[in-house]
């Protein structure tokens, strides 16, 4: 699914705005991690990283 993502972007004139932001979550019923993907703006990347688990 995130090669779907990818090539689509590429096809925007502005996709070299965005970048992928991997952010591990731990479970607090489990403990266990869980990765989440999303594609932020190069702009915002660092307020997304530090806003949590939004």
């Amino acid at each position: 699914m995130a090669k779907k993502v990818v090539a689509t972007l590429k096809t925007v004139e502005n996709a070299k705005n965005w970048a992928k932001v991997i952010r591990a979550v731990k479970s607090e019923k489990t403990g266990a991690y869980t990765f989440r993907e999303e594609m932020v703006l190069l702009d915002k990347v660092q307020d997304y990283l530090a806003t949590g688990n939004k």
